[in-house]
């Protein structure tokens, strides 16, 4: 990825993620979680003075090693054993029904073969284990969607691929999970063709 991406980008990410409404949102997103929880795009650990008392483990699946590097702290202070075990979320480390629940927090909006991603999390979470998801994507007016369409290819090239128009439940249901909590919203203070968010729970059948 270069200088930009490989050490550049993670770091802003892990201040931006956490200022204005982000950390409440993470809070919601993590609430539930419980057993052994694969995250995907653990980035800096920004999730984890969030996650519950429910939670044993979580295996984070991060490609950045700058990203890894600045979550040691936040690691190290958990109260919950994280360990870094992957790098790809399209291709987990994983045997088959391994995690009661799996989180993702704006980052099914980057990988680049979304629906491999989702099978793989179906196939890790045990039948009945619990995806939750905070991501952003397309915006339900027509108006911004126009925006988000123009603006999405330097997006993509300034944000490590991030894509602006993908509609996150809609891909969740392809891939075979069951919404069984969606919240669609606009994060306050952002401008909306970066800012339409969904947050909710999927499950695995």
């Amino acid at each position: 990825m270069g200088i930009y991406g490989d050490h550049v980008l993670p770091r802003i990410i892990n201040r931006a993620g956490a200022t204005g409404q982000t950390p409440e949102l993470r809070k919601r997103a993590c609430a539930g979680l419980t057993g052994d929880v694969v995250e995907i795009g653990f980035g800096s650990g920004l999730n984890v003075p969030h996650y519950p008392g429910t939670v044993h483990h979580v295996d984070a699946v991060e490609p950045s090693d700058t990203a890894w590097k600045l979550a040691q702290t936040r690691v190290a202070e958990s109260a919950v054993p994280v360990e870094r075990s992957g790098l790809d979320g399209q291709s987990l480390p994983f045997p088959d029904d391994r995690f009661d629940s799996a989180l993702s927090t704006w980052t099914l909006c980057t990988i680049p073969d979304l629906p491999v991603a989702l099978a793989e999390l179906r196939r890790v979470l045990k039948p009945g284990g619990k995806l939750h998801f905070l991501e952003h994507g397309l915006a339900p007016d027509r108006s911004v969607q126009r925006w988000q369409h123009r603006f999405e290819p330097i997006q993509r090239r300034i944000a490590g691929g991030c894509h602006l128009t993908r509609v996150i439940p809609d891909s969740l249901t392809a891939a075979g999970f069951i919404l069984t909590d969606l919240d669609t919203f606009y994060e306050n203070g952002a401008p909306k063709i970066l800012s339409a968010q969904s947050r909710g729970v999927a499950v695995s059948p």
